[in-house]
């Protein structure tokens, strides 16, 4: 009552018809703006949660809050979501990319140093393959390492050697002029064909290939197509296979312009690259 009145009598005159205390007025009004603050900050939380479908764990929730403005650790974070009865619905699961006939035609350049100065230095790429309603899709995407940034990929019902040519003209159709970036893959076939090995030339795009059965050799893609198959794949179901490769669609979007990084700083890959390239 002396909180909705305040602004019309003075609060001294208040505290006295109510016979209470100045000090303790002043204690439960603390109180009710931590509680409301409390509040605020949980629903942010769950906001957090639920627009990233259950993909976010305390620590990534703790970064977009930081994004948002809010100065809070993640133990708290942890806190209210297990009060809310929140959590991180991605299990990982290990995973092994898609293997076609094997052979070597490129030097391996890349040798696991996946560091980078700049975007458009290192790429990688790769062929996964999911399988649903006893039909399959092929996802070839080409990562960026500087931002771990989706540059391009296509989808297919068949790991043609088209899905692979495809992927590599919408990137190169975006890379600047002057950018010769080394592409790293395994030794699958579509990347030894002479069509593909033309069109980097052409680009002056070097080459490089991991070693024989060397999934480290190009870790960084892998542990990307684990990513989508826990955070797509593994957390709900379809009702057909063109539901699921809008979802796959919708899913690489979110991972390119609205997924935050830990070695970002709390960036999506889209946000990263476009500041990187400003500064490059």
């Amino acid at each position: 009552m002396i909180w909705e009145l305040r602004h019309e009598f003075k609060l001294s005159l208040l505290l006295e018809i109510a016979e209470l205390p100045r000090s303790t007025y002043y204690y439960y009004i603390k109180h009710m703006k931590d509680e409301d603050k409390d509040n605020e900050i949980r629903k942010q939380i769950t906001d957090i949660f639920h627009e990233n479908k259950g993909r976010y764990g305390y620590r990534r929730i703790t970064m977009e809050m930081h994004n948002r403005g809010y100065v809070i650790n993640h133990k708290t974070v942890l806190r209210l979501m297990n009060e809310e009865k929140i959590k991180c619905m991605v299990r990982i699961k290990k995973y092994r990319s898609y293997k076609g006939e094997v052979g070597k035609v490129a030097p391996n350049l890349l040798e696991r140093d996946f560091s980078t100065s700049a975007p458009n230095e290192k790429w990688v790429t790769d062929v996964t393959e999911f399988s649903l309603f006893g039909r399959k899709r092929y996802l070839s995407p080409i990562l960026d390492l500087h931002s771990s940034y989706l540059v391009s990929y296509t989808i297919s019902e068949r790991p043609a050697l088209s899905l692979v040519l495809n992927m590599a003209r919408r990137a190169l159709s975006v890379l600047p002029r002057r950018a010769e970036p080394i592409l790293h893959s395994d030794q699958g076939w579509q990347y030894q064909h002479k069509q593909y090995q033309k069109l980097l030339k052409d680009h002056s795009i070097k080459q490089s290939m991991s070693r024989k059965s060397n999934c480290l050799d190009n870790a960084v893609i892998e542990n990307f197509f684990g990513l989508v198959k826990s955070e797509l794949l593994y957390m709900k179901e379809f009702d057909s296979m063109d539901q699921f490769k809008a979802e796959l669609i919708e899913y690489l979007d979110y991972y390119n312009n609205r997924r935050i990084k830990a070695k970002l700083k709390g960036l999506p890959p889209a946000v990263h690259r476009k500041q990187a390239l400003e500064v490059s």
